[in-house]
């Protein structure tokens, strides 16, 4: 499946959610919500850190409540967040 054929069935089943990789490890849940509510509301985000060290594990999830929202965001192919580009894939609920 391509990830466009991906990135469709994803918003068909309602879901506006987003897997993002390459997060600079400096980056925070606000500061990823903050980049992203550029392209429609955010209803969430959520950055992984490691349990032991406390330190960004370098991805996260972001949940648009708009399919709008989620559409632009995964219609501009680049995404720079503090010099790293970012890896955008749709993600399971």
């Amino acid at each position: 499946m391509s990830s466009t054929t991906a990135a469709a069935s994803t918003i068909a089943r309602g879901v506006q959610k987003l897997f993002i990789g390459n997060l600079p490890w400096t980056v925070s849940t606000k500061e990823l919500k903050s980049y992203f509510s550029k392209y429609g509301h955010v209803h969430s985000t959520n950055v992984i850190y490691d349990k032991t060290t406390g330190i960004s594990r370098g991805y996260g999830f972001i949940v648009f409540s708009t399919r709008e929202g989620y559409t632009n965001a995964t219609n501009n192919r680049l995404h720079v967040l503090e010099g790293r580009v970012l890896d955008l894939q749709p993600a399971s609920s």
